[in-house]
């Protein structure tokens, strides 16, 4: 007899950006080169002294299990960066600790969710926002937000997407896939709106603040709104910013009800993050903080070097992202051309596979993010990647007619 899967995995599709990191793993170990601009994470080394803080945790015997909501130190550190980074004042009981920002999101809205509820989802989003929402029985209501607001979601566009229905809104500044950062005006313009529909929660994922670019500037909804603070949850981790993805620490801020909800889901699902994560996390937000601001220089020079690369590509345009660490490319100037080969492209999807196929570079397809005929292309990796993928990139274009 054949395993029967339960009827929600049907609803949802795996990572596209795991999956393309994925095949490219699989044509290097096949002999190919492959230059990699598909995966959103940091090509740095985790902080020398966060790595000696989870040694020493685990020679002190910290290799146990810890409360669900993390361990109180870990919460203090999460307290105190906030206030420190972020002027916000949060208590430890407002505070969960998970296995990553997803895990927290995931969570967030298991313990919130019932069918038939809406989640407003902006695009280009990150891939997993969607199906999460899917996961837990409710439906993602998409809404594009275009180059003519920069990506953003406009005050306007939000009114006419809440319905009695939402209980969501998914808030990413900076954003995956765009590098779109929410002004303070823009920020207070969608608090007008929300604080007419009071049923509206905001996931307000900020796991990229670190890395904003020229006169951008990181804010939380909640510095420009702190009267939303009883329906807003705040994501965020140390993965993007210390460069820790491996470690699998994110943490979520918001109304103690809702962390008590999401604690009592971990508590049968995952139990509690690693304790030895968690050590090397207090080092993270409390210790030296040189490090963070030495990887947002490195970014800042890498972002103005794959720009420079990619606009000098025939048919390639690109909105200057002001935060995290992508571009997300108007391919629409190569929809119609005929490769080498012969074949059409007809889409952002071809476009992608014909560079892997031909030039050897991999980038994601719009597609997965909401909104095409676009590519993402990740400039967290070294400079000498990006100015060979860029090359190539210009010889598999100017070979197109």
């Amino acid at each position: 007899m054949s395993l029967v899967l339960a009827e929600r995995l049907e609803r949802i599709k795996p990572s596209p950006s795991v999956t393309a990191n994925a095949l490219v793993a699989q044509l290097r170990a096949a002999g190919r080169e492959i230059v990699n601009f598909t995966v959103g994470e940091p090509d740095l080394d985790t902080p020398a002294h966060v790595i000696d803080a989870a040694i020493e945790a685990m020679r002190a015997g910290d290799t146990h299990y810890s409360p669900s909501a993390g361990t109180p130190a870990v919460r203090q550190a999460v307290v105190d960066k906030l206030k420190r980074d972020n002027d916000l004042s949060f208590s430890v009981d407002e505070v969960v600790v998970g296995v990553g920002g997803k895990h927290i999101i995931y969570h967030a809205m298991a313990a919130t969710l019932n069918a038939g509820d809406e989640v407003i989802v902006p695009a280009p989003y990150w891939v997993s926002y969607p199906d999460i929402v899917l996961l837990n029985d409710a439906t993602p209501k998409i809404v594009v937000c275009d180059e003519s607001s920069a990506f953003k979601l406009t005050p306007e566009a939000l009114e006419a997407a809440i319905t009695p229905a939402t209980r969501w809104l998914m808030l990413n500044s900076p954003s995956n896939p765009t590098g779109a950062v929410y002004s303070k005006s823009e920020l207070n313009a969608l608090a007008e709106v929300l604080r007419k529909h009071s049923h509206v929660y905001v996931m307000s994922d900020e796991i990229y603040e670190h890395f904003v670019f020229g006169n951008a500037k990181h804010l939380s909804l909640l510095n420009v709104a702190p009267d939303l603070k009883s329906r807003t949850l705040i994501v965020n981790g140390v993965s993007k910013g210390y460069a820790m993805t491996g470690w699998r620490i994110g943490f979520g801020a918001g109304p103690q009800d809702l962390i008590k909800a999401i604690v009592k889901l971990i508590s049968q699902t995952t139990t509690c993050p690693s304790s030895v994560s968690q050590a090397a996390a207090v080092a993270a937000f409390s210790g030296d903080q040189k490090p963070v601001h030495s990887m947002a220089e490195r970014y800042a020079a890498r972002r103005k070097l794959m720009l420079e690369g990619v606009e000098s590509i025939p048919g390639l345009r690109c909105l200057a992202p002001e935060g995290a660490f992508y571009l997300y490319v108007d391919v629409s100037g190569l929809i119609g051309k005929t490769t080498p080969d012969g074949a059409k492209l007809e889409s952002d999807a071809d476009i992608v596979l014909y560079w892997l196929e031909t030039a050897g570079v991999a980038g994601i397809g719009g597609e997965a993010y909401g909104l095409s005929p676009y590519v993402r292309f990740s400039f967290a990796t070294n400079e000498q990647e990006i100015e060979q993928g860029c090359r190539l990139l210009t010889e598999a274009c100017q070979a197109l007619r």
